[in-house]
């Protein structure tokens, strides 16, 4: 990964073309290392990292490099489960009493 890494900062530097990137593409960042593009435009690139989370760089200044590794697969996100509703019969109950 270093080579990849020392290859994207030298192509940056020797001026050569800055490729286009999509969204979904998967990239190598010097810092933070392999990670998916989540949104480009002219003046922000955010990446999501596999290890660090979502970044958000300066799209004239990011170095990135195009890489073939595959995303990592991660755990589904779990749904907050629903509030269990009260005992209908303690509810009746406390009604009672409240009126009584």
């Amino acid at each position: 990964m270093a080579a990849v890494v020392a290859a994207a900062g030298a192509a940056s530097r020797d001026g050569n073309a800055m490729k286009s990137w999509t969204k979904g593409d998967r990239v190598v960042q010097p810092t933070y290392g392999p990670g998916t593009l989540v949104e480009v435009n002219e003046h922000h690139t955010v990446i999501d990292f596999d290890e660090h989370g979502r970044r958000v760089f300066a799209t004239r200044l990011v170095v990135l490099q195009a890489t073939n590794e595959p995303a990592p697969a991660r755990a589904a996100r779990k749904r907050a489960a629903k509030a269990k509703p009260k005992d209908k019969d303690a509810k009746e109950a406390k009604e009672k009493e409240a009126k009584a």
